[in-house]
């Protein structure tokens, strides 16, 4: 946390989807414009932009220079443009390298933009976005792990099409739930009650993929993936972008102040081998920046974190400090994490609702808790909400997550 304080000014989403006939400006442009609007600021007075794509070379064959063509198209050059991939953290860490460096004095006024193309007519090349998010020379290694796990809890892994037919991760994601079922007796209901959470906050959201709610019988009968996840247990592919912009105290004095939502810290942790009985890396990484921005987890509004998964959101309602470790699938069920809970948890609809664009994904949450801090989320606004925490977790490491950033924003 610095002393030289930074702002989000603006803020500015497309929809989610299935946009695969949408090239990279297509979908950026509109985020872009409308943050630059929102903020009152012009493109001209833009000093640096940190463009955040991930899956763009191989969806669309676009490599080395996706932000400065993006750019171009709309008139934006000159400036310096720094592209950023980092798994699904992409655009949370433009967002983090932004912050860094403006809250050294290095820039006033700077882009934030996450913007992505997953959908293709031929799936296996976007399985292979996600094929690659892992140790691409370990993955014989990283299977035979998680058929061990299971056995270990007495629970056979058929990982048949695992990276071929479907993503990897719903392979990993599935070895989480078994084992959190197993170790604490959550149950499918309380997995489910996730999902059906989501679709209600996510029907609320004008941007969300889905729109439509399930109760926690409908998530349970759905189509199986892996045992125990069904689909609406999944986070879904999409095309999209959100942009930020970002401004200096200097800056903010000239806008309309009471819109503009301080970053009080924003905190970028990469993945290692964590040993057996090793506090799990989120939970470390939640841990400093609670102690950097003195910010206790009880303090929060809201919180938009990674929900690649259903079981993802109960396994970080623990690391972040929300509940004790196996209570996760309680604190779903007593509706503390719903609208009008206690601490209400991805209100966008998460990325089981919102759409998981990898590379949009960071900035759209923080473009969600803008609009929560500022009171202008409509239907799904927490009341009186002073303090939010976004946590954007991407790739695979050893046992846990590779990329990872922790941003805490503040009204006030």
């Amino acid at each position: 946390m610095s002393d030289t304080a930074v702002y989000i000014a603006g803020v500015g989403m497309t929809p989610f989807g299935d946009f695969r006939t949408n090239s990279l400006a297509q979908l950026a442009r509109p985020a872009i414009e409308a943050a630059l609007k929102d903020a009152g600021i012009e493109s001209s007075e833009l000093q640096v932009a940190y463009m955040g794509n991930a899956a763009g070379a191989v969806i669309c064959g676009q490599t080395c220079i996706p932000g400065q063509v993006v750019l171009r198209s709309m008139g934006i050059g000159r400036i310096p443009v720094i592209n950023i991939e980092n798994a699904c953290a992409t655009s949370a860490t433009a967002l983090q390298q932004a912050y860094s460096l403006m809250s050294r004095g290095a820039y006033d006024i700077a882009l934030v933009c996450g913007y992505e193309k997953l959908y293709h007519d031929d799936k296996l090349r976007t399985f292979s976005v996600f094929s690659g998010a892992i140790d691409v020379a370990a993955e014989e290694e990283i299977i035979d792990g998680l058929i061990a796990r299971n056995r270990a809890i007495d629970h056979p892994l058929d990982t048949e099409g695992a990276g071929k037919t479907r993503s990897l991760f719903i392979d990993i994601y599935a070895t989480w739930a078994r084992e959190h079922m197993y170790r604490y007796g959550t149950t499918r209901e309380q997995i489910a009650a996730v999902s059906a959470k989501n679709s209600k906050h996510g029907a609320l959201n004008p941007l969300s993929q889905f729109k439509n709610t399930l109760s926690i019988d409908d998530v349970l009968s759905a189509k199986s993936i892996v045992d125990p996840l069904t689909l609406p247990m999944c986070a879904p592919i999409g095309d999209g972008a959100a942009a930020l912009v970002l401004v200096s105290e200097r800056v903010r004095k000239r806008l309309d102040s009471s819109r503009c939502i301080r970053v009080l810290d924003s905190a970028l942790t990469s993945g290692w081998d964590v040993a057996e009985g090793e506090t799990p890396i989120v939970e470390q990484a939640a841990t400093e920046i609670y102690n950097t921005t003195g910010v206790d987890p009880q303090d929060l509004s809201c919180i938009e974190l990674h929900d690649a998964s259903a079981i993802s959101e109960i396994c970080y309602y623990e690391y972040l400090g929300l509940c004790g470790y196996g209570k996760g699938g309680e604190l779903v069920e007593s509706g503390a994490t719903s609208l009008g809970g206690r601490i209400p948890v991805n209100t966008s609809g998460g990325l089981m609702r919102k759409g998981h664009p990898i590379g949009a994904t960071g900035a759209a949450q923080l473009v969600e808790l803008t609009m929560q801090l500022r009171g202008e989320a409509g239907d799904r606004q927490v009341q009186n909400a002073r303090l939010a925490l976004a946590e954007n977790g991407g790739g695979y490491l050893g046992k846990d997550v590779a990329a990872l950033v922790l941003t805490i924003l503040s009204k006030d």
